[in-house]
């Protein structure tokens, strides 16, 4: 029994240690792995890189289309030019309907995303026959039936100077469309009571510094108010008319837009101190506190 265990001391001892071969040593064949067969199967010809320059140089043919005025315009341009270029272009083409809208004035969009001026076309992936919509900035004006002003040697200097003005003082006198509520309020400064008047030291002499010409143009300082807006300008009148719009409406939040509706289509009469204190009568904020 001594030896048997010896025995198997001496063999877990063996099994135990780690196996060292030598560096010629090499697995006997039906202890590998077998080698899967690769087949020989013939590769198509790789593609050859096409020339990038010649590519790019080609040019292409897109169409300038706007929806107000309508038209078209065919263009011959290269993916290599830029949208600023491209809006030059458009600037310098004779239209059916009269004279082209100039560079800076034009936006355009390409499948309803707008492009940049610094971007160039073909990052914008612009392909032969694309069509891309031509509008106009917000807040210019622009008449097809204005005519083109050709450049004169013989005109002189002040000539030119004047023409570039007036039609730059036309551009700017025309209305913009509106949108929404673009009124700029008007502001009311109310110093202290003035003491030189010993009849009435309450008196405010209110300072109107208005920024809206539609304000100066309805009520001017020093001016009579008329009957109709002695009427709207006081408090009690639309403390009475929220009171009979809720009346009129089933829920409170349609008797509030009415009054809204009504008193944006006052504004023009009323000054910024006057629909404070509308407001502040009435206990409903507007827009920004206003």
């Amino acid at each position: 029994m001594a030896e048997q265990a010896f025995v198997q001391t001496f063999l877990n001892t063996l099994a135990s240690q780690p196996v060292r071969y030598a560096d010629d040593y090499h697995q006997p064949p039906e202890n590998s792995l077998r080698r899967v067969p690769v087949l020989p199967i013939a590769l198509p010809t790789p593609p050859t890189k096409a020339n990038a320059t010649a590519s790019s140089s080609a040019s292409i043919q897109i169409t300038i289309k706007s929806l107000k005025p309508p038209f078209t315009l065919p263009l011959t341009v290269h993916p290599t030019d830029s949208i600023k270029s491209l809006k030059d272009l458009i600037a310098q083409s004779p239209l059916p309907i009269g004279t082209p809208p100039p560079a800076d004035a034009q936006r355009l969009l390409l499948k309803g995303k707008a492009l940049a001026d610094t971007k160039l076309l073909q990052e914008y992936a612009v392909n032969d026959t694309d069509v891309i919509t031509l509008m106009l900035k917000p807040g210019v004006a622009w008449d097809p039936a204005a005519p083109v002003a050709t450049s004169d040697p013989t005109a002189s200097s002040a000539t030119t100077t004047t023409s570039s003005t007036t039609n730059s003082m036309a551009t700017l006198a025309s209305p913009a469309p509106r949108r929404g509520h673009q009124r700029i309020p008007s502001v009311v400064l109310s110093p202290s009571p003035s003491a030189d008047d010993p009849k009435n030291p309450k008196q405010e002499k209110d300072i109107l510094l208005t920024l809206d010409p539609v304000t100066a143009a309805t009520n001017p300082p020093g001016e009579t108010l008329s009957t109709y807006e002695a009427t709207v300008a006081k408090p009690e009148f639309w403390e009475g008319l929220l009171a009979y719009l809720r009346t009129q409406f089933p829920t409170p939040a349609d008797a509030l837009t009415a009054f809204e509706d009504f008193l944006r289509a006052s504004k023009g009469a009323l000054t910024a101190s006057q629909i404070a204190k509308i407001r502040d009568q009435v206990g409903i904020v507007g827009m920004a506190g206003r």
